[in-house]
Order: structure tokens, then sequence, then C-alpha cells
């Protein structure tokens, strides 16, 4: 593998890093902000099952109150 090519797939993983604690702070903002669990879905493009299953333990144990359906 060329250094080039793999400065690039570094440079992939350094921003799906990036995009992972991005997306961390902004479903917690949205969530103690009232948003539901479907809005916040919508917004990022997946199921609500998939974002409460990536989301939901992290934002318990920050303490964040989660509404309902």
């Amino acid at each position: 593998m060329s250094a080039e090519t793999a400065d690039r797939l570094a440079a992939v993983a350094a921003l799906r890093r990036l995009a992972d604690r991005l997306e961390d702070a902004a479903v917690e903002e949205a969530m103690r902000t009232g948003w539901s669990w479907p809005q916040v879905a919508e917004a990022l493009g997946v199921t609500r099952q998939a974002v409460h299953k990536k989301h939901a333990k992290r934002l318990i144990a920050a303490g964040v109150r989660l509404r309902r359906r």
C-alpha cells in the first residue's frame, strides 16, 4: 500500500470519528430541547429504531430525559 493511499484511508477514518462526535452532540442537543425520536430520525435520514439503538444508552447515561413516542 502506498503512503498516499494510507494517508487517504486515515483521513476517511478521522472524518468518520468526527462525524460520529458531531452526530452525538446534535442528537443530544435535539433530545434536550424536546425533539422526538421520529423527528431526529427524519433529520438524520434513518429510522427511529436506528437512532434510538445508536444513541439511547449514551443519552440516558448523560442524564438526558428522553421523550416517549
